[in-house]
């Protein structure tokens, strides 16, 4: 430990915790590890995080948000095309989880509604992003299309980051069709 008290702030907490969650995964995470990390004793983070609940749901709510800007990313870059710009959301929504396997799952199987993140907030995106949909499926079927999108993608991203996928080939490409393949059935 650091003899001189070291300054640290909620969101340095926040991406400790979640760094420490990516490198050794979400059992081996607690206030103490952060705080070992972070080089301070572990009474310092109450000051910016109640309990070790709250800075799971402070590190799912990032991830959320970290995902959402590289949809935000992917959007700029993907033309006027509704497909291309749903490609291009998925297409982004793999890359995070890949780059980022542990926080992702965590943020996606949180059980507990308090660890949740902000339901305003996600259902937000997910108008934004069913806004897109509609121009392909119409607006009366763009919540089921939406649906399926987000369980197709999310799916077999969790089947893929599981090792559930035995039989070799591009892991990538084969998503990229399936998605191509969904999206022309609601055209």
């Amino acid at each position: 430990m650091s003899p001189y008290p070291v300054q640290t702030n909620r969101e340095t907490i926040i991406e400790t915790a979640r760094m420490l969650i990516e490198r050794d995964g979400i059992e081996y995470l607690s206030l103490g590890n952060v705080a070992s990390e972070l080089g301070i004793k572990a009474p310092s983070l109450y000051r910016h995080i109640k309990s070790k609940s709250a800075l799971l749901q402070a590190v799912i709510e990032h991830t959320y948000l970290s995902l959402f800007s590289a949809f935000d990313e992917a959007l700029e870059n993907a033309g006027a095309d509704p497909a291309e710009q749903l490609l291009k959301l998925v297409h982004a929504q793999y890359s995070f989880a890949h780059a980022n396997p542990n926080t992702y799952m965590l943020a996606y199987a949180a059980q507990n509604p308090e660890l949740r993140a902000d339901p305003q907030m996600l259902l937000e995106r997910a108008i934004t992003i069913q806004k897109i949909v509609v121009q392909i499926s119409g607006e009366e079927k763009s919540l089921p299309a939406l649906r399926g999108l987000l369980a197709i993608a999310h799916g077999y991203i969790m089947l893929e980051l599981n090792g559930q996928f035995q039989r070799g080939g591009d892991l990538s490409l084969t998503f990229e069709e399936i998605v191509k393949a969904y999206l022309q059935g609601w055209q």
